[in-house]
């Protein structure tokens, strides 16, 4: 009881003393700890080596009036600094020869092997989606260091909590940032140039992970941008598009009547593709009778659809008009032409990408079925207490983890000579694969694309263009 009182006075103590602004918020922190029952945060800080106050300042919710600590909750560790006490209850910084002697040969066996110094700028807090997704991007981005690790390759990670509208030139002053060799961020655009001039001056490799507007890739050789513009997505689709059907299939496009489809671009670009090039197509509805959605396919040659929505309840609306065509015309031959959001369906419609021979072009592909992929998804539970979130599409995870394997491996093979090329990395991602391209005198964006194909044998290919 009388520990209970303490706690609860302690953080209102903490709550007055520190000052507390998310905005300004640049805590450095390497782990993560789910309370079990009964703990406390005396003992969190104790197991992990850092103090109290430390344990707070990591973890904002803590300053809050009332606050009280709950089995399951996630807690940020940060670092431990000169006096803390260790996990073994010694102190930091006090004189022990036995651990001094032991402290220098371990430096020194990490100076041989040339760690790899890798730094995470993201928004890395429980407090919105953004903040969940970039924890368990950087969960996956531990987990491939992890198992570097046991090949020999020795890292050294640095990760900071940048969110949305932090001024991350505060972050940049942290003594550490300087020193990195791989910064992976950040998520917000606005942040994008502070960061990528500071990787300029430091020569770091900076890799931008996700969607940005920003363009300083154009002008900055250290810049990684992972994110393809949906233009240049939309422009290599109608290639493959083109590639795969123009001279062997009777293209149909289905309007699914969605007044908020997100894929108009592309399906007017093919259109008037097909135009240019003089190739038939026919034009249809899912709100159309059976008979008249019928006859807009040829029963000579094969027919592949396409249709003006991404999403689920226009998608399920024209496999049923599908399948009502198929019992009256069993002969007819079909293929699907998609959109990589269709991926997010495939535990209620595989059954049905592989009846229509389904084309999915992408950067990506999350194949569950992967015994890579279910191994990875077992450490990881094993290692966080709980699975990566099915919300997330590509998993953040695996996205994290293929991203890290890549440029550690990359930067170990290659030091700062490394480009970015899928040649130059001897890695099979799980999901994602990288092959960077130069823009001009700039940096370097990720050219991969495929099509992802579900076939009528119930398996499927990657077609890499």
């Amino acid at each position: 009881m009388f520990m209970k009182k303490y706690l609860k006075y302690l953080l209102l103590f903490f709550a007055m003393t520190f000052s507390y602004s998310l905005l300004a918020q640049s805590v450095q922190w390497h782990d993560q700890h789910k309370v079990k029952r009964k703990e406390t945060i005396f003992g969190i800080a104790k197991e992990y080596g850092v103090t109290i106050p430390q344990l707070i300042e990591a973890n904002p919710l803590m300053k809050q009036a009332g606050y009280e600590l709950k089995k399951g909750d996630l807690i940020f560790v940060p670092y431990s600094k000169e006096g803390d006490f260790q996990a073994d209850g010694s102190i930091k910084g006090k004189v022990d020869k036995k651990a001094a002697a032991k402290a220098t040969a371990n430096q020194v066996a990490a100076k041989a092997v040339n760690a790899i110094r890798v730094g995470v700028m993201l928004p890395l807090h429980n407090q919105d989606g953004d903040g969940k997704r970039m924890v368990e991007y950087y969960r996956g981005i531990l987990l491939a260091l992890n198992q570097l690790k046991s090949e020999g390759i020795t890292t050294d990670v640095h990760a900071w909590n940048v969110p949305k509208g932090a001024d991350i030139r505060t972050t940049l002053l942290e003594p550490n940032a300087s020193k990195l060799d791989v910064i992976f961020g950040p998520l917000y655009s606005e942040q994008v140039k502070p960061l990528a001039d500071f990787c300029r001056t430091y020569d770091i490799k900076l890799v931008i992970p996700f969607s940005i507007t920003a363009t300083d890739v154009e002008t900055n050789p250290n810049v990684f941008q992972v994110y393809q513009t949906d233009a240049s997505l939309t422009n290599k689709a109608i290639a493959a598009f083109l590639e795969r059907f123009q001279k062997t299939h009777h293209p149909i496009f289905v309007n699914c009547k969605d007044a908020t489809s997100q894929v108009g671009d592309f399906t007017t670009t093919l259109r008037r593709q097909l135009d240019l090039q003089k190739i038939k197509y026919n034009l249809t509805s899912s709100k159309s009778s059976d008979a008249d959605f019928s006859k807009h396919f040829e029963s000579t040659r094969p027919n592949v659809v396409v249709i003006n929505s991404e999403k689920s309840p226009q998608l399920n609306e024209v496999f049923a008009k599908l399948n009502q065509l198929k019992k009256a015309r069993p002969g007819v031959a079909i293929s699907l032409f998609g959109y990589n959001q269709w991926f997010v369906y495939q535990d209620y419609d595989l059954d049905q990408f592989f009846k229509y021979n389904t084309y999915i072009p992408s950067t990506y592909y999350y194949n569950k079925a992967a015994d890579k992929t279910k191994e990875l998804e077992a450490k990881y539970t094993e290692q966080y207490g709980e699975p990566m979130s099915k919300q997330f599409i590509p998993r953040m995870a695996i996205t994290g983890y293929d991203q890290a394997q890549f440029f550690v491996r990359g930067l170990k093979a290659h030091g700062k000579d490394f480009k970015g090329s899928a040649a130059e990395v001897k890695y099979r991602p799980l999901q994602t694969r990288y092959d960077f391209v130069r823009v001009g005198q700039g940096g370097y964006i990720n050219d991969n694309f495929q099509l992802v194909h579900f076939k009528t044998d119930q398996t499927m290919e990657n077609l890499v263009y």
